[in-house]
C-alpha cells in the first residue's frame, strides 16, 4: 500500500534553495540532520527532497511538482504579499479539470504548481 510521496528535484546551491524555501515559502527542515549534497524540506504534511546538480541550466530543467493544499486562495494571497513573484502563466484560476491552482518557479527553474479540488 502506498502512503505518500516524496518528490526529488535538483538543486544547484543548496543554501540557496533552503534560503527560498524556508523564508519565502515557510518551509522547515525536518530535524537538525545536514546531508551532503541533499537537502529535505517540509510544510505541514508535504515533504521534497532534492539533490545538487551543480551543473544544472534552469533553462533546460523540467522538474515540476504538483502540491495539494486545503486553502488556495489564503496560501496565494499570503505569496503575493511577500512579493512571491507567480509564474507568468500561472495566477491562480478554476481548471477545467476541476482544480483550482497556481504556479511558480524556484530559483532553479523547478515548477511548483498549488492546488485545491473545486
Amino acid at each position: 500500500m502506498l502512503t505518500d510521496i516524496h518528490p526529488k528535484l535538483p538543486m544547484r546551491n543548496k543554501n540557496v534553495t533552503r534560503d527560498y524555501y524556508i523564508s519565502k515559502l515557510d518551509f522547515e527542515e525536518p530535524g537538525n540532520t545536514d546531508y551532503d549534497g541533499y537537502l529535505i524540506l517540509q510544510k505541514d504534511r508535504a515533504q521534497i527532497h532534492f539533490f545538487e546538480f551543480r551543473e544544472l541550466d534552469p533553462k533546460e530543467n523540467y522538474g515540476q511538482v504538483y502540491i495539494r493544499t486545503s486553502d488556495i486562495d489564503n496560501l496565494y494571497r499570503s505569496l503575493l504579499a511577500k512579493k512571491i513573484s507567480i509564474h507568468p502563466a500561472g495566477h491562480l484560476q478554476s481548471k477545467p479539470w476541476g482544480q483550482k491552482e497556481f504556479s511558480l518557479l524556484d530559483p532553479d527553474n523547478n515548477l511548483l504548481t498549488f492546488g485545491q479540488s473545486i
